[in-house]
């Protein structure tokens, strides 16, 4: 009996160590090994049960060796089935001293588990089986109630009390107490991340618990399925990318990623290459310093407005006609140096005339005087939608018409801005 105690043990030991894993719902099958002690008294003495059930001295036979082996497998909702087989020595039979007596148990069980993922796990069984005394044997039907309590995710402590009521007169009903470690396994683990592949969502990429076993390879707290960079950590705001500029564009599509710019220029700062504040995409003079109020383009002061004139005055046309005069060409480049400076304002060409000859006439040369100043400063690159030819006849005099110097300095080209 020594000898096949211990061969229990050893065949226990190799099935159960090797397949041990971690999460005890994924390890459907457990063993078990321990002792285990025979009580006859008093299962027929009702009135006496209460205060001799834990007699152990005077009533439990127990073998001080492994006498108990068991296997289970889940079948889902808490039941299990299994087997069990149990040796010890009689040398107490009920209130009698008997010869040692051999006892061999082989019995099949179904269990119920009340509670799932506890330490403390208390269980049912019912079951059958055949027991025998020295070579006499007979069938029992069995319940049983028990405890398990386990100290770690599938090793732990298992004790119960088993009724076993024999169908032949010869073989008394009686009790047998177990005690034992128990030990889960069975459950597969292909990538080896302590997630059972039943649960693992990658059973084939080692990940964590947190992203049912799918993997996070940057750290980053995304998983990598949700991860729009997954070998690089990242926010969850930017998908699991990088923003090292924190501009809310990430890095992978900044074009600028160590500075601070918006989505709708790919991460880049707005230009602004004349450093008047107001940036290239809204500056209507991008390459000319000017004022916000001005929409990035510099504005006419009275000093350029007067200088602007002081140029227009100057210009010459042949007496009564409106043709330029030839000496007239050099005050041009200083206009068009002006207005090339204001490259979003707009100004009026206006032409005036004195009081000499009759109104329609003097009317009609200051209004082709005036378009053809005009038409000169487009043909030199002024934009036509910048310029309107105005002519006012003899109606604006700036002096009198009685003197020749007056008539003179009637006689002129005015280019004001548009305001």
């Amino acid at each position: 009996m020594k000898h096949l105690s211990k061969l229990l043990v050893v065949a226990l030991l190799v099935v159960g160590f090797n397949n041990i894993q971690a999460q005890d719902e994924n390890n459907p099958w457990a063993v078990s090994f321990g002792v285990n002690a025979i009580d006859v008294y008093p299962t027929s003495d009702v009135s006496s049960f209460g205060n001799e059930f834990f007699n152990a001295t005077d009533h439990w036979n127990i073998l001080p060796s492994i006498s108990t082996v068991a296997v289970s497998k889940s079948i889902g909702d808490g039941f299990s089935i299994g087997a069990r087989g149990s040796l010890n020595k009689i040398s107490k039979w009920g209130d009698e001293d008997v010869a040692d007596l051999s006892y061999y148990g082989l019995d099949g069980t179904i269990k119920y588990n009340f509670l799932k993922e506890t330490v403390i796990d208390p269980f049912v069984e019912v079951g059958g089986g055949y027991t025998w005394i020295d070579e006499v044997g007979a069938g029992t039907v069995n319940g049983s109630i028990g405890l398990n309590f386990w100290f770690t995710d599938n090793i732990g402590l298992s004790v119960q009390t088993v009724y076993k009521h024999a169908f032949e007169d010869y073989l008394s009903t009686h009790f047998q107490h177990l005690a034992g470690i128990k030990v889960k396994f069975g459950g597969t683990d292909t990538d080896g991340d302590g997630i059972y592949d039943k649960d693992d969502a990658c059973p084939e990429v080692a990940g964590l618990e947190a992203f049912n076993g799918c993997p996070d390879a940057d750290g980053d707290g995304i998983e990598d399925s949700k991860d729009s960079c997954p070998n690089e950590a990242g926010s969850k705001e930017m998908n699991g990318c990088p923003d090292a500029d924190g501009d809310g564009v990430a890095d992978k599509d900044d074009e600028c990623p160590n500075e601070a710019g918006p989505a709708e220029n790919k991460g880049c700062p707005w230009a602004d290459k004349d450093g008047d504040s107001v940036l290239d995409k809204d500056d209507q003079c991008p390459d000319v310093a000017g004022t916000v109020a001005n929409a990035g383009c510099p504005e006419v002061t009275e000093e350029v407005q007067k200088q602007l004139n002081d140029y227009a005055k100057t210009i010459l046309f042949a007496t009564g006609k409106s043709s330029l005069s030839p000496e007239t060409t050099s005050v041009f480049v200083d206009i068009i140096r002006i207005l090339g400076e204001y490259p979003n304002s707009k100004f009026t060409v206006e032409g005036h005339t004195d009081s000499v000859g009759g109104e329609k006439t003097n009317q009609a040369l200051s209004e082709k005087r005036a378009n053809a100043v005009r038409d000169f400063l487009i043909a030199e690159g002024i934009a036509s939608d910048r310029l309107t030819a105005i002519g006012y006849g003899e109606s604006k005099p700036i002096a009198s018409n009685n003197t020749r110097s007056g008539r003179k300095e009637n006689r002129r080209t005015e280019i004001n801005l548009v305001k």
